[in-house]
């Protein structure tokens, strides 16, 4: 069975992108990271999610000790969203993680690379975000062609793919297309914030209800704490 690497946070999109990956019959290792940030229910979200999918999984531990953001630091203040409705990128939030997109994909690149893996999934969406510049097409575009440049799978013909399945999508086609495959959505922790619920104010929160909206579905995580 063809081997896949999937990044795993424990939030909406990366649980869609790894059942994307096992219906279209991948063997998944997921990688969940742990580095640093305001809360682990991300953490505890993601291995139950791959323990759903019957996926193995692995932690790695990383510091980012000079922080840089308020998903890292605790005297930063993560932002309140002003809308729900449709998103057009003025500033990057205080919550983009500098480079943090870059750093998780070289680190499954080396994964996949050491354990025969061929393809990577990504559950990266540049429609309903934050504006993140290591969530649009273009850079993993880039990306592409720097691991065909810098790996010995890469120069002698084998590259490793990175599938970005879902980064044209909106939320509620994210959602839409989680349902058909199965996802345990109830499983996924969306909020910024580490509280006993989700906050229902911060972006992430914003893009997950509206996605729910759209698609005419009630978001299971909030109807298990009515």
């Amino acid at each position: 069975m063809k081997k896949a690497v999937v990044l795993l946070s424990g939030g909406l999109d990366s649980a869609t992108s790894l059942y994307f990956a096992k219906n279209k019959g991948f063997e998944c290792v997921c990688l969940i990271f742990r580095y640093g940030q305001r809360h682990v229910k991300e953490i505890a979200a993601a291995k139950k999610i791959a323990r759903r999918a019957r996926c193995r999984w692995q932690v790695v531990t990383l510091s980012l000790p000079w922080k840089g953001s308020s998903l890292l630091d605790r005297e930063m203040k993560i932002p309140v969203a002003t809308t729900s409705q449709g998103h057009h990128v003025t500033s990057v939030p205080n919550t983009y993680v500098p480079a943090r997109n870059i750093i998780f994909l070289s680190f499954a690149l080396s994964y996949a690379e050491a354990s025969g893996a061929r393809t990577i999934f990504i559950g990266a969406n540049a429609i309903d975000y934050s504006g993140y510049p290591d969530c649009r097409p273009e850079f993993y575009r880039a990306f592409v062609k720097a691991a065909q440049l810098g790996t010995k799978t890469g120069i002698e013909g084998f590259p490793i793919k990175i599938i970005t399945p879902l980064i044209t999508k909106t939320k509620a086609r994210i959602i839409k297309l989680g349902m058909k495959l199965g996802v345990p959505y109830e499983l996924t922790w969306s909020c910024y914030k580490g509280a006993l619920v989700p906050c229902g104010e911060c972006e992430s929160c914003r893009f997950r209800e509206k996605g729910f909206s759209e698609a005419g579905i009630e978001d299971p995580v909030l109807r298990s704490r009515k």
